[in-house]
Formats: C-alpha cells, sequence, structure tokens
C-alpha cells in the first residue's frame, strides 16, 4: 500500500485526533489561529511594559476581542500577567519561564537563517 491508500488515510486521522484530544503545551497554544500573531507581538515588546487588552490588540493588529479571547490563556500560561490594583485592568509580558523559553526559541529559528 502506499501513503494514499485509504486505510493509512485513517490511520493518520486516528493519530491527528489522538494528538488534539491529548495536545502538548505548543500544540494548545498553536491550535488557537490567533494565538502565534499574539506570540509574534509579545516578541517585540520591551521587557515589563504594561498594557490593556485594547492596547495590546492594536500592537498586534488584531481586534480587541481577539486578544480578550485568548488573554485568560496566555495569563493561565504564564506568558502575561494581570498587574494587580489597576482599572481598566492592565497586564505586562510576565517573568517567567515560558516566555524566557519563548524568546530562546525564537532566538534559535532567527539563528537558523530561515526566519
Amino acid at each position: 500500500m502506499n501513503a494514499s491508500t485509504p486505510s493509512n488515510a485513517a490511520g493518520e486521522n486516528d493519530t491527528k485526533e489522538a494528538r488534539l484530544e491529548n495536545p502538548t503545551g505548543v500544540l494548545h497554544l498553536f491550535r488557537h489561529e490567533s494565538v502565534p500573531i499574539l506570540l509574534d507581538t509579545v516578541l517585540t515588546m520591551p521587557p515589563r511594559r504594561e498594557f490593556t487588552k485594547t492596547e495590546f490588540a492594536e500592537m498586534a493588529g488584531v481586534t480587541r476581542q481577539t486578544v480578550s479571547k485568548y488573554g485568560d490563556l496566555l495569563v493561565q500560561v504564564e506568558i502575561f500577567e494581570a498587574v494587580p490594583n489597576t482599572s481598566p485592568q492592565r497586564y505586562r509580558v510576565a517573568d517567567s519561564d515560558v516566555v524566557e523559553e519563548l524568546f530562546e526559541l525564537n532566538s534559535a529559528i532567527g539563528a537558523t537563517g530561515e526566519a
């Protein structure tokens, strides 16, 4: 059988579904269409820069609704952190291992000359 046979395609779909049901951390983030744009924006921001969801949306070139939709996810995975006692609520890029690794991954990809 070659790679295009129906039984192989069914097996590939089963594998894909299993991955989607039990995603890695990367897939957990990247399966959301706009998250890569938001992460790319994080990579261009100065450390500890504070912002509202509206300001971040403007920096990212997306709607405020998009940032609202994924903002809690980015807080949950320690990419954003809420700034206490601010109104409207302000956020900043978290001082976390996740953010540090995100910057390291970006640098490694950039160093390949492919980015």
